[in-house]
């Protein structure tokens, strides 16, 4: 089977509001238009609306035919990156510093195509709650709808959720059982030592060289400490210190982040992170600070919903084209935070196209958006048939 035909029907409709939504990108929070028209086109379909969880997020309830008490909630992210574009797109962002290089345009127009097709047919007994949420990339979106009370207010028996994936080929769906995404901390170490006269390095604690030597050193913890057939990743991405060519600064700032698949690692690496820092603080007589912060939760694929998506997705797309396989991935999705209180699953879908997410020259395929909202739709259908508790 294809994607749905009236879903089909209104694709270049779908196609006008991501292309919308992409030259108005809008980062973590400040979603303010976008959920303003996802809140609008949910109302004119007639679904319930309720706005504010999590600050910008919305929600959207639709109950089908029948007297079913089942719930499901679907899931798309909203915000965009704080970078540029670097596309020549006639709908490229007029936002400066403002990107919509992960697709999440696509996500929360892919949720839409399914809201109003399950609207205008409610072939489902039971409820959909469509959860658009704010600020993945980071900052803490999905938690804050649940500190908000997004499952007390909308109580859900298991979620969905979907990511565009050009490392995929157009057409193919990838389902992995099991830890499919990596927890991600985030760091800052400070460091302070004595500055001096760039000639007179003897009455310094260099900071600078402080720096280079721990750098090195913290990437010893993966290969000398973490189990050679466990996944871990330790990356320093930001160094910032000093302001002349004659003076050796006294302070410096490391930042950058952690991925695994294991709380137990994730509990070594920091400990190591510490212990490490402790030491070079003693050895150059200097104050080093230590801040690690949990950004995601490991992204947990539950086997009867990964079961479902499989499923659904072979009668969306080629059944060839359907990988159940798939290796884990280092990126991290805060979606993981909502599979932790409610059962789900979480796939990708494929599409045309090289360039990677959070590139400059990222473009999505609309081609996608019918395929998307089809497999939103069906997980529904499939999951809460009509005609159950007639």
């Amino acid at each position: 089977m294809p994607t749905i035909e009236r879903i089909d029907s209104f694709a270049d409709e779908l196609t006008a509001i991501r292309r919308d939504l992409h030259a108005h990108p809008e980062i973590g929070f400040e979603e303010v238009r976008t959920s303003g028209i996802v809140a609008e086109k949910l109302s004119s379909w007639g679904i319930e609306v309720h706005r504010g969880l999590g600050g910008t997020g919305v929600v959207g309830v639709l109950k089908g035919k029948g007297s079913g008490t089942k719930k499901i909630g679907l899931r798309a992210d909203m915000d965009a990156l704080p970078m540029e574009e670097n596309t020549n797109l006639k709908w490229r962002s007029t936002i400066p510093g403002r990107f919509h290089g992960c697709g999440h345009d696509g996500h929360t127009t892919m949720l839409l195509g399914s809201a109003r097709y399950l609207a205008e047919t409610r072939n489902f007994d039971g409820t959909v709650h469509f959860i658009f949420q704010p600020a993945e990339e980071g900052l803490g979106g999905a938690r804050a709808m649940i500190k908000d009370g997004l499952f007390k207010q909308f109580p859900c028996d298991e979620v969905y959720g979907l990511h565009n994936a050009p490392d995929l080929n157009h057409g193919e769906i990838a389902i992995l059982p099991g830890p499919a995404m990596a927890a991600a901390d985030f760091f800052d170490i400070r460091i302070q030592g004595y500055g001096a006269h760039g000639a007179m390095p003897e009455r310094s604690k260099d900071a600078v060289v402080i720096a280079m030597t721990l750098g090195q050193a913290l990437q010893s913890i993966v290969s000398r400490n973490v189990d050679p057939l466990e996944a871990a990743v330790l990356s320093i991405t930001q160094i910032h210190s000093g302001s002349a060519y004659n003076v050796i600064p006294g302070d410096a700032w490391m930042c950058g982040t952690v991925r695994c698949f294991s709380e137990e690692i994730r509990a070594l690496i920091r400990k190591r992170m510490r212990e490490i820092c402790a030491g070079f603080a003693a050895a150059y007589d200097a104050e080093i600070s230590v801040e690690i912060r949990d950004g995601f939760s490991v992204l947990v694929n539950q086997e009867e919903q990964s079961r479902v998506v499989e499923e659904v997705a072979r009668t969306v797309v080629d059944p060839a084209k359907v990988i159940t396989r798939s290796t884990p991935k280092m990126g991290s999705e805060d979606f993981a935070d909502m599979m932790q209180a409610v059962p789900g699953a979480y796939f990708w879908v494929g599409h045309d196209g090289s360039v990677p997410v959070h590139n400059p020259g990222y473009v999505l395929d609309d081609k996608i958006l019918p395929i998307g909202a089809s497999m939103f739709a069906r997980i529904i259908e499939k999951r809460m048939p009509a005609g159950a508790h007639a």
